[in-house]
């Protein structure tokens, strides 16, 4: 770190470089989503956990035996991109049936189960994506239970259940799908077409809720079952040892070092590395209200020169990536130096670092099982082959939601649990052109407005991420006082998103926009544009570097 890094006040780190996932409350049987290659695993995992069931995704790949090594509670079979007829299509054993453990099939799930155990499955010449009426045979009833005779659901599907296998009732049918859901209730096995795990499907968690409910789930899993079981392994895990954990200022990093501490107190050192690429306040917050919520020891690096000297010039966005990550490590590394060498000066040594990787993290670089590598998270898969410490990673069986929970249950302020998701270089890759200190300084004014706009408006709630993005290499001519201007245009990309593999832009009351674009104008100086981005993830990224 630099002459400024100083000391602030202090906490701790869980389980090693294993890929496994563990459980979060060992005391719940979990749920098991099997995932056929679906993008909505990760959310009927979500959903199930909504309803207070624990848990967890296995790839497609795992057998029968290994699959109920797991001792689980229930089986959903997500859906997935295959045809059950066509060559190399994943396929669930039909013994997977006979092991009295409650299955629901989800769409392609629902259709690779209906082929397994005798039902037919074809091409109907109807295919049907998007909303779809839905109607229930002989009244709702089973999976269906409470929820009206017609609704609406969310289909994706070209392929179709014809008959249900014998044993089995139709449930429900649509105009392109003669079975649209089935169950054995002897059995305890259902199935639907339909993604009862969308918010397009009217009643779906209702869906959900019924299965978990005819499995006979238990459905007390909470934040509060979380924190105590994190604690004690942490407890358990670190001993008496001294602990490292890198302080971003987002939510991950936060809660896992406030839930260190929680466990081992002054055992842990938090690094924040300042590299002046933060929105307004917001380093602040870190130094200020993290310490005074936790009481953690801070040990602050004050880089934004070292940074912005590296950024000079540079206008390519991955290379700006790249440079910001290796100013991090390099400026981490020596502060980490500094606390081993304290720390050894004092007879102890530094064993563990804490590491704020979720769930979605796990399952997107492979989860460890065979799971397909979406993309590699530079905390799962991109650490030093040669790192030096055991891993402490308390939030990995965790989703973005839940880690919030914990937060709120932990102390820490609104302002650090409920910051919307920001990207790690920060500030550095919303300035499309050079980084400069008066270009940072601008944008942070900017998107200071636009956020203060946003929660005077009640709206924090519903915009999942607001980027404000800085056009530095445009200039557009405008007027302003009794003079023309040629000043930035500032960029508005408010999304709607659960997971950020799909978005969707926000549809902001033009009242609202308004305002934010007449302040922007009027009190940013050198912006005399303010435009709005309505394009959807696909095609667009939500961040435009």
């Amino acid at each position: 770190m630099t002459s400024d890094s100083r000391p602030t006040s202090e906490p701790a780190l869980g389980p090693g470089d294993d890929a496994s996932i563990p459980e979060a409350n060992s005391a719940h049987r979990p749920v098991l989503v099997v995932d056929y290659g679906a993008q909505y695993a990760q959310l009927i995992a979500r959903r199930v956990r909504e309803a207070d069931a624990y848990s967890e995704i296995v790839p497609h790949t795992l057998s029968t035996e290994e699959i109920l090594a797991k001792d689980p509670a229930a089986i959903i079979l997500s859906g997935g991109p295959s045809s059950v007829y066509a060559d190399g299509a994943p396929r669930v054993g039909a013994d997977l049936f006979e092991q009295g453990v409650p299955v629901l099939g989800i769409c392609y799930g629902f259709q690779a189960m209906a082929n397994a155990m005798g039902g037919t499955v074809a091409q109907t010449g109807l295919r049907e994506y998007g909303a779809t009426e839905t109607r229930a045979e002989g009244g709702a009833r089973s999976i269906l239970n409470g929820i009206p005779e017609v609704q609406s659901t969310w289909m994706s599907h070209g392929d179709s259940v014809h008959s249900a296998p014998e044993g089995f009732e139709t449930l429900a049918t649509t105009a392109g799908a003669p079975v649209a859901a089935f169950a054995n209730e002897e059995r305890r096995l259902y199935g639907v077409q339909w993604h009862p795990e969308v918010k397009h499907s009217a009643h779906g968690q209702r869906v959900i809720e019924n299965f978990l409910d005819l499995a006979g789930v238990r459905r007390d899993w909470s934040t509060r079952g979380i924190l105590d079981e994190q604690v004690s392994r942490i407890r358990e895990q670190i001993g008496d040892s001294r602990v490292i954990c890198g302080l971003s200022g987002g939510v991950d990093s936060a809660v896992a070092a406030a839930l260190v501490q929680r466990a081992v107190g002054d055992q842990l050192t938090c690094v924040f590395v300042d590299h002046g690429l933060l929105r307004e306040g917001e380093a602040e917050q870190v130094e200020r209200d993290f310490v005074a919520a936790t009481g953690v020891n801070l040990y602050v690096a004050n880089e934004q020169e070292r940074f912005l000297s590296a950024l000079a010039g540079v206008t390519d966005p991955e290379q700006k990536r790249k440079i910001i990550g290796r100013e991090f490590i390099r400026a981490f590394e020596e502060a980490e130096r500094q606390i081993i060498a304290q720390a050894a000066a004092e007879g102890e040594t530094i064993r563990f670092l804490v590491q704020g990787t979720l769930y979605p993290d796990v399952v997107e670089s492979g989860g460890g099982e065979g799971a397909a590598n979406i993309k590699s998270h530079h905390n799962v898969g991109g650490l030093p082959e040669d790192l030096k410490f055991e891993l402490v990673e308390p939030l990995r069986a965790l989703f973005k939601d839940e880690v919030r929970a914990v937060g709120a249950e932990l102390g820490l302020p609104p302002e650090i649990v409920g910051r919307q998701p920001f990207p790690g270089p920060g500030l550095g890759i919303r300035i499309v052109g050079e980084v400069t200190g008066e270009r940072l300084d601008l944008l942070r004014k900017a998107d200071a407005i636009a956020r203060a706009e946003l929660t005077a408006a009640g709206l924090d709630d519903e915009v999942w991420q607001m980027p404000v993005v800085l056009l530095a290499d445009v200039r557009s001519v405008g007027v302003q006082g009794d003079g023309r201007t040629y000043g930035h245009p500032i960029v508005l990309r408010p999304v709607s998103s659960e997971d950020a593999m799909t978005a969707d832009w926000s549809r902001l009351p033009f009242e609202l926009l308004a305002r934010i674009s007449n302040r922007i104008t009027n009190e940013v100086d050198g912006v005399n544009r303010v435009v709005l981005d309505v394009t959807s993830k696909p095609p667009g990224t939500i961040e435009w570097e």
